[in-house]
């Protein structure tokens, strides 16, 4: 009634998720407004469309229960949605005799396998998530909320929250995530204000009211409020005076009941909004009789109604915050106290009982069942609540004696735990001032260097880890202080240190068992040598570091990613493909796909797609364009480097979401420079130098990054006709160039040299050949378009054939990635130079050897270089890659088995044997093959 406008907008949220772009929406109203009325319509509905429908209720206990609403949401899933929450183990935590994680589990790695595994859960069936009364939500409830939020893209998911306004005071913790969530294009907002006059006297009928004095009466006094109505019409049908206020007329219908059902109903309030039946009875102190009769009563009067199977619910909160209100201070005591005695005969929740027990000014309890309730946050990976439920322990510590015998631990015990769970919900100042309230012996001080180099403070970092060292411990708390000191002085004046202190780690380490300390040292040595152009040694303990357990899956995503990330800077990419594979899977098996290194190690095979030419599969792993955050524009700004080289539409669009958070140094690298070849190849070389001299301003001068960048840059001149400029652009371009830099970084800095001469009129073949060849360890797309620039220096030097022959490779590498703006310069290119239609693999006569050896004879002006040398050899002229896929040629195997083989798509395979059999002028494999033979080549 009333609420036809805020149901459309929710089923347009419920239809868009039935096709396939998940949504969320946020209702919020007063209390009473018709909040959940409106989401039971919606779920309704939903379950008719074929949706499984999950519904969790929060509860106003102190944000002491972790993912309470989810657990409750959980409760009851049958069928496919059952099968896939028990192959989620993590989630199987949540629920009645759920399976514990162990005490050794941190609580941010148990965080993200959780989320990671919700989501996983939510994608296996259409889905509506209704999570009710988020304004008593605790922080990881919140957090799962923002993630999912964010997360959800291409699932058949619909997620709704319910909220009071009139609950949100302006420090509420729910502001700042709604505040957070209102920016995301996918969340949809729902405000419900209150009925108007003529819809309030509608509903009012429709409950039963006849007489038109008492419609109007209780819609003048209602305000708009359907729940106060309802409750208005409820005592004046039942004869009692319609009070002002909506608590006084709750308290004054629950007075009408028996004294047995008044306490029963006391007791059920202080309970909260849903209770077991038993405990309730105990409570009461009632016989079964008289708490079946009570019960009864109070059901009949609509103020509290059967829930699941063993339990009751209050009709409203509202009600229950009334009567709990409406207790006398002693009657609320011994009533917690009672309800804590019995919790705690039952094995209730260890959070429920510390709520109790504080209520009931039982300190001692209270601390017990604190800091088990910490214990258990971690667990479950609630980081925010087991720090809230330790940071209470430590305010208690000192008003109850034997605190030690109480909880199992020592103080700087306890506060060592709160730190960590400090620094696993992002709060490592917090951390930090934790560790500076305790004592500095060496494992405070190793613990505080590690929370303040997270947290930037990297001076205060290095003190703090000298001085754990020179405390002087031993066993593995000695490996791990120097490991930590190794850490913090690795980028700071003091990094000649470094090596040094992670060698002796290391043998620490490793004498001690300290597997984590032994891992930590291994990086920080591996990233020593990478530092120092040592790439080899690097390759080397990285590869040791990835093959190793370190009993830490989160150390060991990073081992692997890190791995897999140098043997692609070196040009091994099937290689770094099948180890970052390996550590896709594992992070997938653990639930620990969207962790840190879980995403690193996913992004970093999305690029080795793209430089392989695998794009239709780059493409599938999925990038939404609709950001809301800078975490979020890094990741969306990955799929540029596809859409631009594929020419998409979509690209404005990205851009256009991208633009907000360009201010990063970060997305600007990384949507900018991409933004500027797009504009490009768009025919706008001025705005292309906007973005390039915008992302040189804000990248360091010595950074990597600047030297594709001023590579673009010099592009962009040349197609101005400028020059000025461009030998500051080849000047950072150098200067980001450093030991030890990769072969992709290394291709870049050759093309921004020969881009550098075309700014001055010079195509410089030989220096365009050198590009072409420093990309050709694989590198499919910038292979195909230094080929291009060389096919033009070619021409401009007279040894057409030779031209011929790169442009035709780059114009079949284009065709088969689909490169649209790169075909259409090479088309352009073709007409320029009336190459005619492109050749296919044409048998042996004058445009095939002898093409080839004519082209590999220098032309005016030029001198021999090794492009001449290689066309006389086709052992010399067939890349390593070209040379992999001969052999496997030979071998008979077809391209699906190749590229099954080489981790590459049976498109790229095609390329490709059609690259072989141009380069060794025959028309088939099997001549390939013979021809190879004859060459020597296998």
């Amino acid at each position: 009634m009333g609420r036809l406008v805020e149901l459309d907008r929710l089923l347009a949220v419920l239809r868009s998720a039935a096709e396939g772009t998940a949504g969320v929406a946020l209702v919020g109203g007063d209390a009473g407004i018709g909040k959940t009325r409106l989401v039971t319509e919606l779920a309704e509905r939903a379950r008719a469309d074929g949706f499984a429908v999950l519904v969790g209720q929060c509860a106003e206990l102190g944000d002491a229960l972790p993912y309470l609403p989810l657990a409750d949401a959980l409760r009851g899933v049958e069928g496919e949605l059952r099968e896939a929450l028990e192959a989620r183990p993590v989630l199987g935590r949540l629920l009645p005799g759920g399976v514990d994680g162990g005490p050794e589990s941190a609580s941010r790695l148990t965080q993200q396998q959780l989320f990671g595994s919700v989501l996983g859960f939510l994608a296996t069936q259409p889905v509506l998530l209704i999570l009710e009364d988020l304004h008593w939500a605790d922080q990881s409830t919140r957090d799962l909320l923002v993630f999912l939020s964010r997360m959800l893209q291409g699932e058949r998911v619909c997620l709704v929250g319910t909220y009071r306004t009139d609950d949100l005071h302006r420090r509420h913790p729910l502001r700042r995530v709604l505040a957070e969530l209102g920016r995301l294009p996918a969340v949809t907002s729902v405000e419900l204000s209150p009925l108007d006059r003529g819809e309030m006297a509608d509903y009012v009928a429709l409950l039963g009211g006849t007489d038109a004095r008492m419609i109007d009466e209780v819609v003048d006094r209602a305000e708009g409020n359907p729940f106060y109505a309802e409750e208005l019409l409820e005592a004046a049908v039942e004869g009692s005076m319609m009070t002002d206020g909506l608590a006084s007329l709750l308290l004054s219908r629950a007075e009408q009941l028996s004294d047995p059902a008044q306490r029963v109903l006391r007791g059920a309030a202080v309970a909260g909004r849903k209770v077991d039946h038993g405990l309730l009875q105990a409570v009461s102190g009632l016989d079964d009789l008289a708490f079946e009769e009570a019960m009864r009563e109070i059901v009949s009067r609509g103020l509290i109604r059967p829930s699941g199977e063993y339990g009751y619910a209050f009709r409203h909160a509202l009600l229950q915050e009334a009567v709990y209100t409406d207790l006398l201070p002693g009657e609320r005591t011994r009533l917690h106290a009672e309800f804590a005695r019995l919790l705690a005969g039952q094995g209730g929740s260890a959070a429920e009982l510390a709520h109790h027990y504080l209520a009931a000014h039982d300190l001692a309890g209270a601390l017990a069942a604190s800091v088990e309730a910490g214990r258990r946050a971690e667990r479950l990976g609630a980081p925010a609540e087991a720090h809230r439920h330790f940071e209470r322990a430590l305010g208690l510590w000192e008003r109850v004696p034997d605190a030690e015998a109480l909880t199992g631990t020592d103080h700087a015990g306890l506060a060592l735990r709160t730190a960590a769970a400090a620094a696993d919900m992002g709060d490592n100042q917090r951390a930090a001032a934790h560790m500076r309230a305790l004592p500095p012996s060496a494992e405070v001080c190793e613990r505080l260097a590690y929370y303040l180099y997270d947290a930037g403070q990297e001076s205060e970092a290095v003190a703090a880890a000298e001085a754990a060292v020179e405390a002087g411990p031993t066993g593995p708390l000695l490996a791990r202080a120097l490991a930590t000191f190794a850490r913090t002085v690795f980028w700071t004046a003091r990094h000649a240190e470094a090596g040094p202190l992670a060698e002796r780690a290391l043998e620490v380490a490793r004498a001690t068992g300290a597997r984590d300390a032994e891992k930590s040292a291994l990086i920080i040595l591996a990233s020593c040598a990478e530092y120092t152009g040592d790439r080899e040694r690097a390759e080397q303990l990285f590869a040791r570091v990835a093959a190793e357990d370190s009993g830490d899956l989160a150390m060991d995503l990073r081992g692997i990613f890190h791995h897999a990330r140098i043997q692609a800077e070196g040009g091994a990419l099937a290689a770094a493909a099948a180890t970052a594979d390996r550590g896709i899977r594992l992070a997938a098996e653990t639930g620990l796909s969207w962790s840190t290194y879980g995403t690193d190690l996913r992004f970093l095979r999305y690029m080795i797609d793209y430089t392989v030419g695998e794009w239709e599969q780059a493409r599938a792993r999925g990038f939404g364009r609709r950001v809301g955050t800078i975490p979020e524009a890094v990741l969306s700004s990955f799929a540029l480097f596809v859409e631009v080289a594929l020419g998409l539409p979509e690209v404005e669009e990205r851009l256009a979401w991208l633009r907000p958070f360009w201010p990063d140094t970060m997305v600007a690298y990384m949507s900018r420079g991409l933004a500027a070849e797009h504009a490009l190849w768009q025919g706008d070389p001025g705005r292309a130098l906007e973005h390039v001299t915008a992302v040189l301003d804000v990248l360091e001068p010595t950074d990597s990054g600047s030297i594709r960048v001023a590579a673009v840059g010099l592009w962009a001149l040349a197609e101005l006709g400028r020059t000025d400029g461009a030998g500051d652009l080849l000047g950072r371009a150098r200067d980001g160039a450093r030991a030890g830099l990769g072969r992709e970084g290394r291709a870049w800095l050759l093309r921004a040299e020969a881009e550098w001469h075309r700014v001055h009129g010079r195509l410089d073949a030989d220096a365009w050949r050198a590009v072409v060849e420093a990309f050709d360890y694989g590198f499919v797309y910038e292979t195909a378009r230094s080929r291009w620039r060389l096919a033009e220096a070619l021409l401009a030097a007279g040894d057409r054939a030779a031209a011929h022959r790169e442009w035709e490779q780059a114009v079949e590498t284009a065709d088969a990635l689909g490169a649209r703006p790169l075909g259409e310069a090479l088309a352009e290119l073709g007409r320029r130079a009336r190459f005619g239609p492109v050749r296919r693999a044409e048998p042996a006569g004058p445009a095939g050897p002898a093409a080839s050896a004519s082209a590999g004879r220098p032309g005016p002006g030029r001198r021999p270089g090794r492009a001449d040398r290689e066309s006389r050899s086709p052992a010399v002229a067939l890349t390593g890659r070209e040379r992999e896929v001969l052999t496997l040629v030979a071998e008979g195997l077809p391209n699906r088995e190749i590229g099954e083989r080489l981790f590459i798509a049976p498109k790229t395979v095609s390329v490709h044997v059609s690259n072989i059999l141009g380069k060794l002028g025959v028309s088939s494999r099997t001549q390939a093959v013979a021809a190879a033979r004859r060459a020597g080549l296998l």
